[in-house]
């Protein structure tokens, strides 16, 4: 194949047209004439004459474009087989700010700080990465089948041993020898099945090259926490009474969370314990991050309805996306459409009656707000928006929400994405990507415990006139504490300093329906 000159394009509409440099190739016989880069007068030797000149007016330059060149296999004028590429002109004919490529998108601060080699935690965290990976390992290998009653027993716990050179049974690893527990393997296996988590994708999130990230130091609960690359999936180091606790009420558990696809109670996908050579055991939990979002989440509330030390240690104006504020740092209740309000409360009604029955008690509802016009007042969309059907509405505020600022990298799986792609399908659902408006209210008018009783005003709170589109997040977690002796004693002392009803160490039913009373003032039905 010969190369024709990059001045001049071929074309198969016949004819032949002698080219700058002598080669044949076919000329236009379109009515508009050839298509040559020549025609801008920047070629000579047109239309049959081999290197002549000839005069013509100078015509304004064009802007730099693309020229096409065709390569034939051919030199009599017909083109037999013919590619095509793309030559851009030369680095002096075109603006050099056309060619620099547009400056990246700001990312965004990704929460935690990267577990990487010199890190404290740095060989835990390899130790669960592989406890993990084998888990699932040899669970995928071996046939789903019915659970039984076996699988649920405390006793129904597998130790495997980790040494540093390997075994026939585990790879070599470049920490020290470590053993590692999983509880209930079966159990969890199903309910990873229920929540829709893919076994790979789950050992790719959590055992992939990326590193965990560890969010912050441990608070009043001495817990860890990380967070997977992806932010799907939290692990959380917890006590033994912990683990006691949920391997006891995994029966009752996993019957709720099978029977009621849409609690809002924690999604639990496996329990472990990592036990270093002569270091101290370390149980953990894997859970599913309810913040796990294509949104910005800009406010963080962490609720229980109660009201002894519940403020936030920070002032408002240090407060940022990160902080989590509590029950008297809201200033905001949250107006739903009916059917979601309606779906909200009979939720919330089963899952405290499911921990009320447990004897559970100190539980939280988490709630994360993205305000979808970067805290814009919500009079500039139509109220239409907000007395529409749920899956409209949860079109309309996802399509409102594209243009927010500071957008992260999804983290869905594949089969998410496909679904947000699709606008037939409704993106909201109860606890994750719900719609609603959010109404500020003044301190005086959220601040509980207003009536002798300690308990929150019977009356709605008053709108001070600011209302936001939102999209909300929530789920109810720390759910692994039961009414034991320690709370006992924790209520019986805070008794003697303020109202025994504001404070959260109470009773289980009482604390259930203080609960109850309090999100039915928070999250309101549309008028």
């Amino acid at each position: 194949m010969r190369r024709v000159a990059p001045a001049t394009v071929a074309s198969a509409h016949g004819g032949a047209h002698q080219g700058h440099d002598g080669d044949a190739h076919a000329s236009p016989t379109a009515p508009h004439g050839c298509a040559c880069p020549c025609r801008r007068g920047k070629a000579t030797g047109h239309h049959g004459n081999a290197g002549g000149n000839a005069s013509r007016s100078p015509e304004p330059k064009a802007p730099a474009l693309p020229r096409i060149c065709i390569w034939d296999s051919a030199g009599d004028g017909q083109v037999l087989e013919a590619s095509v590429s793309v030559a851009w002109p030369d680095e002096a004919a075109t603006p050099r700010a056309n060619l620099e490529p547009p400056p990246p998108p700001p990312q965004r601060r990704r929460p935690g700080k990267t577990i990487s080699k010199g890190h404290t935690n740095y060989h835990l965290m390899l130790n669960l990465q592989l406890g993990i990976r084998h888990a699932v390992g040899k669970s995928a290998a071996k046939p789903m089948r019915e659970l039984s009653r076996a699988d649920f027993d405390p006793r129904e716990k597998f130790w495997t041993r980790f040494p540093p050179a390997g075994s026939k049974t585990t790879p070599p690893h470049s920490s020290s020898e470590f053993r590692w527990k999983d509880y209930c393997p079966m159990v969890f296996r199903h309910m990873r099945k229920l929540f829709a988590v893919d076994p790979a994708d789950y050992m790719l999130a959590i055992c992939g090259d990326d590193a965990l990230r560890e969010l912050s130091s441990p608070g009043k609960s001495g817990s860890f926490f990380y967070l997977t690359q992806d932010e799907r999936f939290m692990i959380k180091t917890v006590k033994k009474s912990e683990v006691k606790l949920l391997i006891r009420m995994l029966p009752s558990y996993h019957k709720h969370v099978k029977q009621y696809k849409n609690s809002l109670i924690t999604r639990f996908y496996g329990v472990h314990s990592v036990k270093p050579y002569g270091g101290q055991k370390v149980r953990f939990i894997v859970m599913g991050n309810l913040f796990c979002s294509e949104h910005r989440i800009q406010r963080r509330y962490d609720l229980k309805g109660s009201s002894y030390g519940r403020k936030s240690d920070r002032f408002e104006e240090e407060t940022g996306d990160a902080t989590t504020l509590k029950d008297l740092d809201l200033n905001f209740v949250f107006r739903m459409q009916r059917s979601w309000y309606k779906e909200l409360h009979e939720q919330l009604r089963r899952d405290c009656a499911f921990l009320e029955s447990e004897g559970i008690m100190d539980y939280s509802l988490l709630v994360g707000v993205h305000f979808c016009d970067d805290i814009v007042p919500a009079s500039k969309m139509a109220l239409s928006t907000f007395t529409s059907s749920p899956e409209e509405l949860s079109a309309n505020m996802v399509s409102a929400c594209q243009g927010s600022v500071s957008m992260p990298e999804p983290c869905p799986s594949a089969k998410d994405l496909d679904k947000m792609a699709d606008h037939r399908k409704p993106l909201a659902r109860l606890g994750a990507h719900l719609p609603a408006r959010a109404e500020r209210t003044s301190m005086s008018d959220v601040d509980p415990f207003l009536s002798g009783g300690g308990g929150f005003s019977s009356g709605r709170s008053k709108s001070r006139g600011e209302a936001y589109d939102v999209i909300l997040y929530f789920g109810i977690i720390d759910i692994l504490q039961d009414y034991d002796i320690s709370k006992r004693l924790e209520h019986a002392y805070k008794s003697l300093q303020t109202d025994p009803s504001s404070i959260s160490a109470v009773d289980p039913r009482l604390y259930s329906q203080r609960f109850r009373d309090f999100m039915g003032r928070i999250f309101i039905k549309e008028c």
